[in-house]
């Protein structure tokens, strides 16, 4: 079977595609990572030796097997060895702690738990005690090393049937809000990610540079869709704006994702101009806030295509912003996907009238089965409209506009309840952005005597400025509303960012409540 005959079908795996690929073009390179090179034949077998490996060791179709580790092609390699043995991946972030660690480990009931040297560390320094078997994939001291794990060569794992509703993987959220929930994706989720490739120009020749964490959403809904179509993934375990703008030229690159604060660095480079990114097609963007003013920077000064997605690891709605076709609309995150049923509801669970404010909640073929191990959580991030259609909850307030484009507000915890009055900290964010000095800003509501919540702001100033706390805190309220006048500007280095470029926003507002600032 070909691969555009794979594409027709309701549904199929990406460890089909994989196979395809090694028969149809086997020396056509399928990941790239520090001078060394797999090609898809390559890729095939090792793949297959993972998969034996895990299944000689007892591993069973919808067991759990975990990775911790930076990105490398051994890290993609098991990856899609793990699903040919039928098994659900749990890809954790490496900047957990170690009691995190051993936590989301035994949720997911994992009995091998692949790491590198850096986690390796992390757990003996913290004495750790973690039931599974420890197998370091860069073949480090702290477990058994992957050459000695691994099937041998020309070994080939049974061969296991797939349901379209089986766990392809477990992800965890970062835990910014809480003890991090497994949020549980399917096989038949991921292929509603592979069959939408064709819409970005993802092909054989393809070639897609990936700086974001394989652990995150955010980059498997890019890493996947490039495999599945026969192109070639270029990996960077770690983000650094002059090695990727040299990479992206080096290797002719067609297609990344980055989240907002990566473009915002790449396009602040002084050597930007410098080097030659004519060959990218499409540059996508998702997981955080992506600016108006930035967008239309890298529109632009950056060649080809710019989609941004707006949705969430838990799936459901997603929404599409193609901002090359649509300039006017760049504070808007776009109009929801084909087949992607987009909704906005109110604090009772009612639809809005048309123009209305709401939480937004989505529905699509893209939907996780539920939060591993936690059916009440579950059953909070549901919602089902008057047919009993179910829907995901986003916990983002937005409204649409005339067009169909949805603005977003806020998300619904950070909203600020000052006096009575919603406040929305991105609307307090937008107008902070305006000033000439400021680099980087983040708002936050925090406990008021007086008004019961209040905003208050972290900002960061641009290089060899004098910016004062005081000076911005009069700027910002002569322009805001009423309502909306901060109590309060704090000058700081940086923001406190996850490993995907969010702002952790609970850092900043726990910190400034326990240091009673207000006081």
């Amino acid at each position: 079977m070909t691969i555009a005959e794979l594409f027709d079908l309701p549904f199929a795996t990406l460890s089909e595609c994989i196979r395809e690929h090694a028969i149809q073009q086997p020396q056509r390179a399928a990941v790239i990572h520090d001078q060394h090179e797999l090609n898809y034949a390559e890729l095939d077998a090792l793949a297959d030796r993972m998969a034996a490996a895990l299944q000689r060791d007892g591993l069973r179709p919808g067991d759990a097997l975990a990775i911790c580790a930076t990105s490398s092609i051994e890290y993609v390699a098991l990856f899609l060895g793990g699903l040919r043995a039928g098994g659900a991946v749990a890809p954790l972030a490496p900047s957990s702690t170690a009691d995190s660690l051993a936590g989301m480990v035994a949720d997911c009931g994992a009995r091998l738990f692949f790491i590198d040297a850096a986690v390796a560390d992390e757990l003996e320094a913290a004495g750790s005690h973690i039931k599974a078997e420890l197998i370091t994939l860069d073949g480090t001291s702290g477990g058994r090393a992957l050459a000695d794990w691994l099937a041998p060569v020309g070994a080939e794992p049974l061969p296991v049937t797939i349901a379209p509703d089986a766990a392809f993987n477990i992800i965890y959220s970062s835990g910014t809000t809480g003890a991090p929930k497994g949020i549980v994706q399917s096989h038949a989720m991921r292929w509603a990610h592979m069959q939408r490739a064709a819409l970005s120009g993802y092909g054989t020749q393809s070639v897609t540079l990936i700086s974001t964490p394989l652990y995150s959403n955010t980059t498997l809904v890019c890493l996947f869709p490039t495999l599945s179509s026969g192109g070639s993934v270029v990996l960077m375990a770690k983000f650094d704006a002059g090695q990727y703008l040299s990479l992206a030229q080096r290797y002719r690159a067609t297609h990344t994702m980055l989240v907002p604060v990566q473009y915002q660095r790449l396009m602040a480079h002084p050597e930007f101009e410098r080097h030659d990114l004519s060959s990218f097609q499409m540059k996508f963007c998702t997981s955080a806030p992506f600016g108006a003013a930035l967008k239309a920077d890298i529109l632009k000064r950056w060649p080809g295509g710019l989609l941004e997605y707006y949705g969430m690891t838990e799936g459901g709605g997603t929404c599409m912003l193609a901002a090359h076709e649509h300039p006017d609309k760049l504070h808007t995150v776009g109009c929801p996907a084909p087949d992607h049923d987009v909704r906005l509801i109110d604090e009772e669970g009612s639809e809005v009238a048309p123009g209305a404010t709401g939480e937004v909640v989505g529905h699509s073929a893209a939907m996780m089965n539920a939060y591993h191990n936690q059916p009440a959580k579950t059953a909070e991030a549901e919602w089902y409209d008057a047919a009993g259609k179910r829907f995901i909850r986003t916990g983002d307030i937005g409204r649409f506009d005339e067009d169909g484009f949805l603005i977003l507000m806020d998300r619904k915890k950070d909203m600020v309840i000052s006096g009575g009055f919603n406040v929305y900290p991105s609307d307090l964010e937008a107008v902070l952005q305006q000033h000439p000095q400021v680099a980087d800003v983040a708002v936050v509501g925090v406990a008021s005597t007086r008004w019961g919540e209040t905003p208050i702001a972290f900002a960061v100033r641009k290089p060899d400025t004098a910016l004062t706390a005081d000076d911005l805190l009069a700027w910002a309220n002569e322009r805001l509303g009423k309502t909306q006048r901060l109590a309060a500007v704090e000058m700081v280095d940086s923001l406190p960012r996850s490993a995907i470029g969010k702002v952790l926003k609970r850092d900043l507002r726990d910190d400034f409540q326990r240091r009673g600032a207000l006081a």
